[in-house]
């Protein structure tokens, strides 16, 4: 049985699953060069740079107010010298990660690439290389599709606004109010640097640009030219929504502007369900998170995300039909710290496992369970249960009896067993569509988890013509049911 989808990456409209006569969620059309990303489901990106120096956070110069002497320092400190992307890219492969993408650029204006544009970059510094070609090269070896990071924001640039800007490092500086700036030169070297990064590395599938506020955004970045730019020199590459803002516009509006981006980013800020448009369309979303509570590296931070709950995060977003990209904060000399190192294994040996039930799927049309989480497989032939929580007994599906069978438990291949109530006419019964699940006989009685983080188990979906033959298999004496 396949069943019709409305895209890549969503539920189908029309699922055995529903409640006959019920539709599932209307989706906005999806373009075609999005949906290996959807399909994905699992990303990482690296905040690296002059920054890493001061291991302070990224926003070290803004946070301190630092001059550009200051700062200097750091930039001259930055030697990469145990810099070793084919490592990275092998961690970020074997975690299971689709997509990686790279601060080409962050707000402080340093450059990681070699720019003709500016001389502050990683050529003039111990390091003395393009850190990004080496970048698209390992990680393009690897197997991985692989994206820039470039800041909108640019503090070193002599035409950003300083003086009284919501957070550049002078913002307080007394001597330069009133200072001119030429802002059409800075959307100059703006585009004229992004144009330089699709242009001199080959395929690139993903670019995140960051962020718009205030006056600054959309069109004061001349953000359709950008666009048109991005779209002429790299037609499949996927563009990230921080053009714009929440407040003038962006792909949640009714009327997407031209820089609306292709996914709605939710930074460190989790939906509680799909992602709907002002038309309450469904639309593509990510997760961006930290594998602490900051960015970039910084010693103060060891508040480290364990594997147990990256499992449960990625769950979490692919049950509501979004992504999860996952930050790492490399040291100032280019290393990955051990703890990301061991996450990213251990995350990885669940993912060996466990795959099928994140890449290519999707949310299933049925409410959250209080045990986990569900998803639904592209086709939604198979309907899969994330159990989160060590249940005391079994299960409870709700609204499903009948509508699924043939349960195994993901990681071993072992059966798991779908049943009736085990103490009929004794024992009330809540709802006559309910059902129960457990790893084996006797259904009431409660077993460990075999992965306490997420064991999952996979369940075929039954046809809506077979439904009542498989309720009729499944269902002990519906006369002797005592229903509240």
């Amino acid at each position: 049985m396949t069943l019709p989808t409305a895209q890549s990456g969503f539920a189908p409209v029309n699922s055995p699953l529903l409640t006959p006569g019920h539709t599932g969620p209307v989706h906005a059309p999806v373009p075609e060069r999005l949906k290996w990303w959807i399909d994905s489901r699992f990303g990482v990106s690296y905040h690296w740079g002059a920054y890493s120096v001061a291991a302070r956070g990224e926003w070290v110069r803004s946070a301190e107010e630092m001059t550009l002497e200051d700062y200097q320092p750091y930039v001259e400190a930055f030697s990469a010298d145990r810099y070793d992307p084919a490592s990275w890219a092998r961690s970020a492969k074997e975690m299971g990660a689709d997509y990686a993408v790279l601060t080409t650029k962050h707000h402080d204006g340093f450059c990681l690439f070699d720019s003709q544009l500016t001389d502050y970059t990683s050529m003039n510094t111990p390091a003395r290389r393009d850190l990004v070609r080496e970048y698209v090269e390992a990680f393009r070896d690897a197997g991985l599709r692989v994206g820039f990071y470039y800041s909108l924001v640019d503090w070193h640039h002599p035409d950003y606004p300083a003086y009284g800007d919501r957070q550049h490092p002078l913002r307080r500086d007394e001597s330069l109010k009133g200072v001119s700036h030429d802002w059409n030169r800075y959307v100059e070297y703006l585009h004229g640097q992004v144009r330089e990064l699709l242009t001199r590395y080959g395929t690139i599938d993903m670019l995140t640009v960051d962020f718009s506020y205030n006056e600054f955004v959309g069109e004061k970045w001349k953000g359709e030219e950008f666009v048109q730019m991005v779209r002429e020199l790299q037609p499949d590459l996927v563009l990230n929504d921080r053009l714009g803002n929440a407040v003038d516009g962006n792909m949640k509006s009714a009327t997407p502007p031209p820089w609306a981006g292709d996914y709605d980013t939710c930074e460190l800020n989790m939906p509680h369900g799909r992602m709907l448009n002002e038309q309450g369309q469904a639309v593509p979303w990510d997760l961006w998170i930290t594998h602490t509570n900051t960015w970039s590296s910084s010693d103060d931070d060891q508040q480290w995300k364990t594997p147990g709950d990256v499992v449960k995060c990625l769950a979490n977003c692919v049950s509501k039909s979004g992504n999860l990209t996952l930050n790492f904060a490399p040291t100032a000399r280019g290393e990955l710290p051990s703890a990301s190192r061991e996450l990213q294994s251990e995350v990885g040996r669940w993912m060996r496992q466990n795959r099928e039930s994140i890449t290519g799927c999707h949310a299933a049309p049925l409410e959250r369970p209080d045990w986990g989480r569900y998803t639904l497989s592209q086709d939604g032939n198979t309907l899969y249960a994330h159990i989160t929580e060590q249940p005391f007994g079994h299960l409870t599906l709700r609204g499903l009896r009948g509508k699924v069978r043939n349960p195994r438990i993901l990681s071993t291949g072992h059966q798991a067993i779908i049943g009736d109530f085990w103490n009929l006419g004794i024992q009330a019964f809540g709802e006559p569509d309910d059902i129960f699940l457990n790893l084996r006989s006797p259904i009431q009685k409660t077993y460990l988890l075999p992965d306490p983080w997420n064991t999952v188990i996979a369940m075929d979906v039954v046809p809506e013509n077979e439904q009542q033959a498989e309720w009729n298999k499944v269902t002990i004496d519906p006369l002797r049911r005592v229903v509240f």
